[in-house]
């Protein structure tokens, strides 16, 4: 017998609390340890692997990329990024594409030309309309975008120039930025992921374009995670009928490798000009690559489809099973992006799902968050509510 591999990382800096195992390979929407543990996989990454592990399709055109060239210098033309740009503004009707590593570099750079576009209109303290309990990153302009005060903690003073209000209140917005000449854009995500899953309102949506519209402001939105298919639509805000101007998008893009992209409409589309912003690794071939034939095989296999269908086979099942559980506030969420929001902290439940051989997460203390790939099936929706239901009751009886 093969002796147990214990899962440690002694010269890796400790900066995440994780679960004791290490995954050695994948096929699907399933994984296996070093130890050879099998487990279901109800979180993709974090909603990056959006074709699953080990795609028979993605898998042999990287290979060939590899083979040909990862990387050049943005001092030249890169072919695979005009493929994508082309292919990511015929999706979102916007205009065109920066390409940089991760969600994070994406919000950064939408930042900057929010901060541009306000100084190119002669107003010196540009002001960006943020959210409760928003997450954009960890960088210090992202991490002051956020609103989350346990990220702040630690790395004072936040970058300036931030008007934080609630979700969904048109009229919250309307008197944080009354008589205030400086504002510039408003930046959000269709539905919030770190934050726990909380999805803006279509009707607030559409108002809230309405205001952008008549105050002059960029409507920034950040489909780094509830993008790229993950709703049923090609991105969250779809599902109103509205355009943004700067739409920030990474993680299901390149189904693992790291890419990033910012894509930007009419309006925003050459605030940015030579020498304004830049990148060594964003828009390798590589990364280009993943993102083009991402986008072919979900559009073949028809994964926006599949992500609506069973994202609501997934939904309901949790409802049916847990809905009118005492303890448990509310199922929410849209196709493969769903939360299950407790009334008590539920960190435990990540090391004890995979125990029982399923991978998850837990955000903003309380809302157990499932984002597996999109090519999930029914059977393994069903597997996933098996697996979860007996985990949440125990635990509501504690």
């Amino acid at each position: 017998m093969t002796a147990f591999i214990e899962a440690a990382s002694p010269h890796v800096m400790n900066t995440y609390g994780r679960v004791p195992i290490a995954l050695a390979r994948g096929q699907g929407c399933r994984v296996w340890d070093v130890n050879g543990k099998e487990y279901l996989d109800g979180l993709g990454g974090i909603a990056v692997n959006t074709l699953g592990h080990n795609h028979p399709e993605l898998v042999p055109a990287l290979q060939h990329q590899i083979s040909q060239i990862m990387h050049s210098s943005n001092y030249y033309h890169v072919p695979g990024q005009e493929a994508l740009a082309a292919k990511l503004v015929e999706l979102s009707g916007m205009t065109n594409v920066f390409f940089c590593n991760s969600g994070l570099e994406a919000n950064e750079a939408a930042l900057k030309i929010a901060r541009k576009f306000g100084v190119d209109k002669g107003i010196a303290k540009p002001e960006i309309v943020v959210y409760e309990k928003a997450f954009h990153g960890r960088s210090i302009a992202t991490m002051s975008a956020t609103g989350n005060p346990k990220i702040h903690n630690g790395f004072g003073p936040l970058v300036e120039g931030f008007i934080r209000v609630p979700l969904n209140d048109i009229e919250a917005i309307k008197q944080a930025t009354e008589g205030n000449p400086n504002v510039v854009a408003v930046f959000f995500e269709t539905i919030q992921g770190e934050g726990g899953i909380n999805p803006m309102r279509i009707e607030y949506l559409q108002q809230l374009r309405k205001l952008c519209d008549e105050r002059g402001w960029l409507m920034m939105i950040d489909e780094v995670q509830c993008g790229m298919g993950r709703t049923g639509k090609w991105f969250a805000h779809q599902w109103a009928g509205i355009v943004p101007d700067v739409m920030p998008l990474a993680k299901g893009l390149g189904s693992g490798v790291p890419i990033g992209a910012v894509v930007a409409g009419p309006k925003a589309a050459n605030v940015l000009q030579p020498g304004n912003h830049g990148t060594t690794f964003g828009g390798n071939p590589l990364a280009m690559r993943a993102g083009v034939e991402t986008i072919r095989i979900m559009e073949k296999d028809g994964l926006l489809h599949n992500a609506a269908t069973v994202g609501d086979h997934l939904k309901a099942a949790l409802v049916r099973e847990l809905g009118s559980l005492p303890g448990v506030k509310e199922v929410r969420g849209q196709g493969l992006m769903l939360g299950v929001e407790l009334d008590k902290p539920c960190g435990v439940l990540v090391a004890r799902a995979a125990e029982a051989g399923l991978l998850l997460s837990v955000t903003a203390d309380k809302v157990i968050r499932l984002v597996p790939a999109l090519i999930l099936s029914t059977a393994e929706a069903d597997e996933i509510v098996a697996k979860l239901v007996p985990l949440v009751k125990a635990l509501l009886a504690e």
